[in-house]
């Protein structure tokens, strides 16, 4: 039933700006949501880039990406987003929206950014920051 599709991906040169959005169905991103989003590079495993939970407003970064990425949700889209500024090559990777039904332990875990943690994946979208 749990259904998250990504949009806004493409490519973009170093420096610029791009805005993906995850769109949710069958689970509901405004209240109580465990969320993330993670990258997968060529060659690499899948890595967190960003998490947040909506019932608090917790929101947690991987380093990397600290102070340039930023994960917020949309009440009334039910949509989840993250705004990447300052983009660099190393940030090109197919990028894939996740979701997990909330726990406390659930939200305890969110600041690993942890792939396992979540149940539910979109298809993932594709970046590409040229030099």
């Amino acid at each position: 039933q749990v259904q998250l599709v990504e949009s806004g991906g493409g490519s973009v040169q170093a420096g610029g700006s791009l805005n993906l959005s995850c769109a949710a169905s069958g689970y509901t991103t405004t209240t109580n949501a465990c969320m993330g989003w993670f990258r997968q590079a060529p060659g690499k495993g899948r890595e967190g880039v960003a998490t947040i939970y909506t019932g608090g407003g917790n929101t947690y970064y991987a380093d990397p990406v600290k102070g340039r990425f930023t994960v917020s949700q949309d009440n009334a889209k039910n949509t989840l987003y993250l705004q990447m500024s300052s983009l660099n090559p190393k940030d090109s990777a197919m990028y894939y929206c996740a979701a997990v039904y909330c726990s406390i332990r659930n939200i305890m875990c969110l600041s690993e950014l942890t792939p396992s943690l979540f149940d539910y994946w979109g298809k993932g979208i594709q970046v590409t920051v040229s030099s």
